[in-house]
Order: structure tokens, then sequence, then C-alpha cells
């Protein structure tokens, strides 16, 4: 389904921007720059409350190199908000349609946060769609065997009364009104980003905006209440394509050199770095991030014909 967007991440390059139907809603994307036959094309993944938007700077840097694909999961940016149970395993479905339907080849898929477990769930149970993987900062637990931390301990009678009352639809949908507040984004934007600078006007309103579309309040509250899905190295098991992994060193929201030790422990093969941002690197030192991102994918990923799949253009 087609329909006309009246907005652009940026005046000088338009990139186009279009709706895909998926199980009967609507998804919104963006697709810059060419086919190149000598390199895979990109796939940009938004991390949660975040959309499209938020790699508005890698888009304008990587479409020169690239032909450049960024989605809008179900439930976030300009896509369909509907009351569904909302998980990875949907998410690394509606990822894996679009490559095979959308982009038509292997693509090398770049996730933030929440956007980077969804990729790296379509790259452990779908190798013939993904052709390289980046991670950034990115979101879901290891095992408890892999960490070698001990269960956690049981909730305390008030801590089970809280957790029980946020699973309400009231007390879910008042804490949503409260976090989607422009004053409270920016503070938490102030929390996870080391360069102020780069919390503007826009970014908080590219955030707030999706947050006020029907149905993103249940949204929320099925992100809230979902269950966890595959664990990070069961996944890592399974994966066999190239990996890079961008830290964002500052981010208080994980311990990233301790996470990438337990990546480096499941999938040795990994190329690595640790940069001066916080929990979005992508959009704090987008400069950084492209740049090696271009130099890994021209240097360590091949290109994989998408065989009778194949789609042109």
């Amino acid at each position: 389904m087609a329909a006309a967007v009246s907005h652009s991440l940026s005046a000088d390059t338009n990139p186009a921007e279009t709706y895909w139907t998926w199980r009967d809603q609507a998804i919104h994307y963006v697709r810059a720059g060419e086919i190149r036959e000598d390199r895979p094309p990109l796939l940009l993944i938004h991390g949660f409350g975040a959309s499209t938007d938020h790699w508005r700077k890698n888009i304008q840097g990587l479409q020169a190199d690239f032909q450049v694909w960024a989605i809008d999961l179900l439930g976030f940016g300009r896509s369909a908000k509907p009351a569904w149970d909302y998980s990875g395993s949907l998410w690394q479905a509606q990822l894996h349609d679009f490559i095979s339907e959308v982009i038509g080849q292997p693509a090398v898929l770049a996730g933030n946060s929440l956007g980077g477990y969804a990729a790296l769930c379509v790259a452990a149970n779908h190798p013939d769609a993904v052709a390289g993987l980046v991670l950034l900062n990115s979101a879901g637990p290891f095992s408890e065997a892999a960490t070698g931390q001990p269960p956690p301990k049981r909730l305390t009678p008030i801590a089970k009364l809280v957790q029980s009352l946020m699973l309400q639809p009231l007390p879910s949908w008042l804490l949503f009104q409260y976090v989607r507040q422009p004053t409270v984004i920016r503070r938490t934007l102030s929390q996870v980003y080391l360069d102020k600078s780069a919390i503007t006007d826009q970014l908080v309103e590219d955030i707030r905006r999706p947050a006020c579309d029907p149905g993103a309040a249940k949204v929320f509250a099925s992100v809230f209440k979902s269950r966890q899905g595959e664990t990070v190295d069961a996944l890592l098991q399974k994966l066999t394509c190239p990996l890079l992994m961008l830290w964002g060193d500052g981010d208080p929201w994980m311990n990233c050199r301790a996470k990438g030790k337990l990546f480096r422990q499941y999938y040795p093969s990994l190329t690595e770095h640790y940069l001066q941002a916080g929990h979005c690197p992508h959009d704090e030192v987008p400069e950084q991030v492209n740049g090696l991102l271009q130099q890994w994918v021209l240097g360590e990923v091949e290109v994989k014909g998408w065989g009778s799949g194949w789609v042109d253009g």
C-alpha cells in the first residue's frame, strides 16, 4: 500500500518514503540510494520509542555508497499500532518478510537497542536473508548460565504488588502519559546521551509525536509485560554471518564492556569498537558510526544473491 508523505528526512536528499502492508497493517519505511551490484543494501532498525527519524544522519551519510532502507517496527513511528501482543518474535517476522517481499535480496541489518535484538533474531533464525549484522548497544538478555549470575531473588510482597499494578491498564496508561511528555523525554535523553548538544527540539519531537498516535499507550503496555524471547547466547550460537559491534561506551543502561565480553565469548570472530557516546551512538556520533560501518561492510561482507526469491529493484 503506497501513501503520500509530506515530510522528508532531508531537504537535500529527499529519501523515498512509503508504506507496505503487512498482516493488514500499514508499515512505514524509507529508501535512499541506488542498488549496488558489488555490495549489499543496508536495513536500519530503530530502538524502543524511536523511528526511522532516528537514522536521519546515517541515511544522509551512507546513501552515496549504499542502498539504504529504514523501517518503523510495528507499534512505533509512523507504522500502525494495533492492540496486539508485541515481542521480539513478532518484529523478527516483520523484518524477515520485509527483506523478502520489499528489499528482495539479503541485507546488512543494523539495529540499535531493541532494534538490535530484533535484527539478531532475524540473522540467527533466517541466515539466508542476512548478509551481515551490526549491533549498536543492542538489547536482549543473556542466560543465567552465560552470565554466571545466580537466579534473581524472589520479589518481596511490596515489589509483587507494584509489578501487578503496572500490568493493569490504568496504572500503565498513567505512566505512559507521564513518560511521553516532552520534558520527560528530554530528561531521559540527557541521561543516555553524552553530547547534550545532540538533544535537539527535533529529536524530542520525533520521539513524542508517535507516542500521541491512537494505540500507542496499548503498545507501551504490551511491550512492558511481554515475555522474554530467546537469549542472546542462544541466538549467537546459531549465527553465521559477519558481526560488527558498535558500543556507545557511556551508556548508563548497560555495562558495555561486560556485555561485549559475553558477545566475544559466544562469537569470537566479531569486530567491535567502543565509542565516546551513550545509548544511541548512531545519532550522537554519526560520522564515526557511518565510517566504521562503511569500512566494515566493504571489507568483511560478501554480496549474496537471493536465489529464487530475488526481486529486482
